[in-house]
């Protein structure tokens, strides 16, 4: 797990900590010198001072990179391995001011800040131990200084304590459940992005299965077809077969390219020459005339609209996998592909005169045949748009895919 970012709230609190430590230390000090400015204790008072000043400081020199409260972390944050070195540090700390207590009894409110750092870096029940040991020291040093008994000085001390301590609790508590809410989050987001991963990878393998079977797959299917039919005449009629076989190297040709282009972005090779999706539907009906002897023609309606990539080539793997399925199983004469511009919509057609077939009677894709109808319905599904189609047994078929269009698209 990374680790975690310092926290600019619980930095705040420790650097008002600091200053309120130092701000008490200063105070006492002062108060006691005005009250006793030529007293023996003096110059013990001023040298405990300054070391118990030094000592505090230590961890904040040591840590500048990362400043937080002596001890341990502010609240908010994870609480810092409880080192024997810092716990020698905690204990001198408390002595040195202990010693300052009981000369100089005006050093016991020093002891708040100590509350925090004691109760930062210690477990909850020595930090509250440490707690009622410095409340106890602080009501001895009030009555002392008061001189008198006085029930303020008994119990303000353990009511500000008490309150400080409970504070302290919740914030701890408070925060733990943060990080178990952070952490949950960042675990879930990270089993999302996983899960997104995989999703994004097994519609990538469709959409390259798709592309394969579109471009590749067909053009050796039908290299193979006009080599078996080349093979069939080569002894009775050699210039039949030898226009097969230059008909299968012109499909070998564009296959070689749609395949370079397949290897650098998998854009149709036909779209790459920026003649746009009008031109490239011609042009694919022009190919599938001459290569299948199929009389093949290509009609647009509508002011064609910017479409993008996505949905060009999305269009033109459609027409060339409908006219791939009229080739081989329509037995049709004639077949015509239709693109029509709407205003929210682009509408591909392609009608064929062939046997036909009922629709709803239709086999799932094989292993063999791969994709066909499935890839053409798969395609439209991924870019929001629908597939119908329209047969009869004997009276050809009409196969209408629509694609949505958004504002920006639109005329």
């Amino acid at each position: 797990m990374a680790p975690r970012t310092p926290d600019p709230d619980a930095r705040w609190l420790a650097a008002v900590m600091h200053t309120a430590f130092y701000l008490l230390l200063g105070a006492s000090l002062a108060r006691f010198l005005l009250r006793h400015p030529g007293g023996a204790r003096v110059p013990w008072i001023i040298a405990l001072s300054v070391v118990l000043a030094v000592l505090y400081a230590l961890p904040l020199l040591g840590n500048r990179s990362a400043p937080r409260s002596p001890g341990g972390p502010a609240p908010g944050t994870r609480r810092t391995s409880r080192t024997p070195r810092r716990l020698s540090w905690l204990a001198l700390v408390v002595a040195v001011w202990l010693v300052l207590v009981i000369l100089a009894p005006s050093f016991g409110w020093c002891a708040v800040p100590l509350f925090f750092t004691g109760m930062r870096m210690l477990p909850l029940r020595a930090a509250l131990v440490l707690v009622a040991v410095l409340t106890g020291c602080v009501v001895a040093s009030q009555l002392r200084l008061a001189g008198r008994y006085d029930p303020d000085l008994i119990l303000g001390p353990p009511a500000v304590s008490a309150i400080a301590t409970a504070v302290f609790a919740y914030m701890q508590r408070q925060a733990a459940r943060q990080r178990e809410l952070i952490d949950d989050l960042i675990r879930t987001r990270r089993e999302l992005a996983a899960t997104e991963r995989r999703e994004g990878t097994l519609a990538e393998r469709q959409r390259i299965s798709m592309e394969i079977h579109d471009t590749l797959a067909q053009g050796l299917s039908s290299q193979q077809m006009l080599l078996q039919a080349a093979d069939r005449v080569w002894d009775t009629d050699p210039a039949k077969a030898r226009a097969h076989v230059r008909t299968a190297e012109s499909i070998t040709e564009r296959g070689l390219a749609e395949a370079r282009r397949f290897v650098h972005d998998l854009a149709p090779a036909d779209l790459a020459d920026g003649g746009g999706l009008d031109e490239a539907l011609r042009t694919l009906a022009a190919r599938t005339a001459q290569d299948a002897g199929l009389a093949v023609r290509f009609h647009s309606e509508g002011t064609p609209a910017p479409l993008p990539d996505q949905t060009r080539s999305a269009l033109l793997r459609i027409a060339q996998g409908a006219l791939a399925n009229v080739t081989e199983h329509a037995f049709a004469t004639t077949a015509a592909l239709t693109l029509t511009h709407l205003d929210d919509q682009v509408v591909l057609d392609v009608a064929d005169d062939g046997r036909g077939f009922t629709p709803a009677q239709q086999p799932p894709a094989s292993d063999r045949r791969g994709h066909g109808l499935p890839a053409i319905r798969a395609r439209a599904r991924q870019l929001g748009g629908t597939l119908t189609i329209e047969s009869t047994p004997g009276e050809g078929t009409v196969l209408s895919v629509s694609i949505p269009l958004t504002p920006q698209e639109s005329p």
